[in-house]
């Protein structure tokens, strides 16, 4: 179709177009007036993703923004907050709804929840996009309720929000003090534990007796290796006795050097006797007798001196045995200190570990007794939603512009429509297409000038070309005239 059979048709068809057009905005002229008022109210509130933790004074680990917006938004939405909303506006109060809940429900089920039902079809949550504010949007068909409905659902948002929040620290403040009891008697059986062991076995403090006596351990071995070395020394002059003269003892001895340096001396006396005298005169005799008994004493203390020698060694060995026994046994106490000290040090440790178990779930109980107590919430009102000035719908500008729009388009639509089905000849195109024979002329109406939108050029060229197709005078006696 071209454009200017299109215009043909609008011009042949005007009257249904302005008809459809002006039906179109007469209907929604009648539906403003009959659709009922209604009002949008927003109020704001802000929520603070990462809270720092008022007990503590830590700022919690970082969560996805858009996850934390979206849990506030399901929270908004929830059935809870609009019941809380219901208990705000005292609706469940209101003797007339109840009486519309008894006549519909016959008493079943929750008046809050009946209420709470229609006014969550007429909410709306909307976040902003990039930021922590959230708009509680509310329409009713009066501005002063819309605004309170809208204000009611806000705060009853921010009051469940601490609801929650006060809810799980007093389970956790709850959980945490059955665990404090429980800590405790560990705390107090693990002290009876190490106090029992320590009286049983008399300890006051293991630490100290066990220096002390590890210290006389230690004496002990000394005396021991002593005692032993002197016990080396003297059997090794023990084993000497054959040759006792060379014993140091018996150099070293007064007497006996004393007794040599006489034995010596009456030994000269001896030989010059027997130079001068025979061997059995009476005073070689007498000399020799004296030798005899001088050398005799000698022996004598010699021998008392190597006796001396294995006394002592065997002394030294009764020592060696005495400073033995106490040694193993100093040894065997030693070892018992050190099993009792272990033993004190497990049941000690056992007590440090109950005891810091204990500070810690009563450090977590004092938090969330804290916690579960403080009314602050990460959640604040931010705007006030006040009556709206105008309804929000119906719009009538747009309303009726859009009904000029689509009163127009179905107006052109049914022209079309109508015009398909029952063609009509509006040109001389129309004519030439529909008979296959060319159009000679145009003639205007009566009293009229000449058409918009004759196809004149189309028809001038059909009737020169006939004009050139017949004879000389047959083309003389034919004028043209354009139309």
């Amino acid at each position: 179709m071209s454009l200017q059979r299109f215009f043909l048709i609008l011009r042949g068809r005007w009257r249904l177009v302005a008809g459809v057009l002006l039906g179109v905005m007469l209907l929604t002229l009648v539906a403003n007036l009959l659709l009922p008022r209604k009002y949008v109210a927003e109020a704001a509130v802000v929520v603070d993703t990462r809270p720092a933790d008022p007990v503590l004074g830590v700022v919690q680990p970082v969560t996805a923004a858009s996850a934390v917006m979206s849990t506030q938004v399901d929270i908004i939405l929830s059935e809870r907050v609009a019941q809380h909303a219901v208990a705000l506006l005292k609706l469940d109060q209101d003797p007339d709804l109840r009486g519309q809940w008894l006549d519909q429900t016959n008493g079943r089920g929750s008046l809050q929840a009946w209420l709470a039902a229609p006014m969550r079809h007429h909410l709306k949550v909307m976040p902003t996009h990039e930021s922590n504010v959230v708009s509680i949007i509310y329409t009713a068909g009066d501005a002063a309720t819309a605004a309170v409905v809208a204000n009611a659902f806000a705060q009853a948002y921010i009051d469940t929000n601490l609801e929650l929040k006060v809810a799980s620290a007093s389970q956790y403040s709850q959980w945490f003090g059955e665990r404090t009891r429980s800590f405790r008697d560990k705390l107090e059986a693990a002290q009876q534990k190490l106090s029992a062991y320590q009286q049983s076995h008399r300890i006051v403090v293991a630490d100290e007796k066990l220096d002390v006596e590890t210290a006389r351990l230690s004496e002990l071995s000394t005396q021991l290796v002593e005692v032993q070395g002197h016990r080396a020394a003297t059997r090794g002059r023990n084993s000497q006795a054959g040759s006792a003269d060379i014993l140091p003892e018996v150099v070293g001895n007064g007497l006996i050097q004393n007794l040599k340096a006489r034995l010596a001396d009456l030994d000269g006396q001896r030989q010059q006797l027997a130079l001068r005298l025979r061997e059995t005169h009476p005073e070689y005799l007498d000399m020799m007798t004296r030798v005899a008994a001088l050398r005799a004493q000698i022996g004598t203390e010699t021998s008392r001196i190597a006796g001396s020698l294995g006394a002592a060694d065997r002394m030294n060995a009764s020592r060696e045995g005495e400073i033995r026994g106490a040694l193993d046994t100093q040894k065997q106490k030693v070892l018992e200190l050190r099993a009792q000290r272990d033993g004190v040090a497990v049941l000690q440790r056992d007590v440090e570990q109950a005891q810091r178990d204990y500070d810690m779930v009563t450090q977590r109980l004092v938090q969330t007794g804290l916690e579960s107590q403080m009314p602050q919430t990460n959640v604040a009102m931010l705007t006030v939603a006040s009556e709206p000035s105008s309804p929000a719908s119906p719009k009538v500008a747009l309303n009726t512009a859009l009904s000029v729009v689509f009163g127009t388009l179905l107006g052109i639509g049914l022209a079309l429509l109508l015009e398909h089905l029952n063609r009509r000849l509006r040109s001389g195109r129309d004519l030439s297409e529909v008979l296959a024979i060319p159009v000679l002329a145009v003639l205007p109406r009566k009293g009229r000038g000449p058409r918009l939108f004759a196809p004149i050029e189309a028809i001038g060229g059909e009737f020169a070309r006939l004009r050139d197709n017949s004879s000389a005078a047959q083309a003389k006696r034919l004028t043209t005239r354009p139309v």
